[in-house]
């Protein structure tokens, strides 16, 4: 069993999981200022509530868009299982072939995303990641990785929105009853949500029009389930996405 987690600007998805299954997938809230002794005492909190014996964990792995909190991470990671984690970045085998003008720009959770939709799905795919952001991934049908998109998630719309605009707030993110809104609730509640996912629905068409062929679509993140069901598409939420992805990583790249 390893450990794996990922950090990114909103939330850290942590779980541990082996070749049989995922024991488990939480999140925990991103916060800058926190110690490594800070994130010990989450990290071990989340491993008791499943009964996780860390002498169980035979190893780590760390994804992370948050530079300045990776070698905290590691350093909680260390204290919790006396393992130094492996970081997905340079020098750590992926597996997959990246056509961008800069690979090295591609954040390590889309990277990761890609190589556990892969396995799972074959290609060509489009891997949607519902976070801070929203991102569209793109692979072809020769498994290679050569793109996406990326647009402002749900909640940091609903944020902007609240921020800078006198009549509007924040409101629970629930399925719209109508895409016509009979009040500023509702209608906050269908631009969001049914907003969303008629981007997502006209981007894959999109993409696949370019790709000139049909794609698996595969989506994950924290607002997938609330959003994806709103999409015209067949599309597969799968939670534990990246969690497989770390696993596959830290599989290609364990000694010996």
């Amino acid at each position: 069993m390893i450990l794996a987690i990922d950090m990114g600007n909103t939330n850290i998805v942590i779980g541990c999981i082996d070749d049989e299954k995922t024991y488990f997938v939480e999140r925990l809230s991103t916060d800058k200022s926190k110690t490594a002794l800070e994130y010990v005492m989450g990290f071990k909190t989340v491993l008791e509530l499943y009964a996780i014996d860390t002498r169980q964990i035979d190893g780590a792995i760390i994804s992370s868009v948050v530079p300045p909190l990776v070698n905290v991470l590691c350093e909680a990671v260390a204290k919790i299982t006396g393992k130094q984690p492996k970081v997905v970045g340079p020098g750590l085998k992926t597996g997959l072939n990246i056509k961008m003008d800069n690979p090295k720009s591609v954040g390590s959770d889309m990277i990761v995303d890609a190589v556990a939709a892969i396995k799972e799905y074959g290609a060509p795919l489009i891997i949607i990641d519902m976070g801070t952001a929203t991102t569209l991934s793109v692979v072809d049908q020769d498994s290679n990785y050569v793109g996406g998109a990326i647009m402002p998630g749900v909640r940091l719309s609903m944020e902007a929105l609240g921020s800078n605009a006198a009549l509007l707030y924040r409101v629970s993110l629930e399925k719209p009853k109508k895409a016509v809104g009979k009040n500023t609730i509702d209608c906050m509640k269908s631009g969001l949500l049914l907003g969303t996912a008629c981007s997502i629905d006209g981007m894959i068409d999109r993409m696949e029009e370019e790709l000139g062929c049909r794609t698996t679509v595969v989506a994950t993140g924290g607002l997938s389930r609330v959003v994806i069901p709103l999409c015209r598409h067949e599309i597969i939420v799968e939670d534990d996405l990246l969690l497989k992805g770390l696993k596959i990583i830290y599989d290609r790249n364990r000694e010996g």
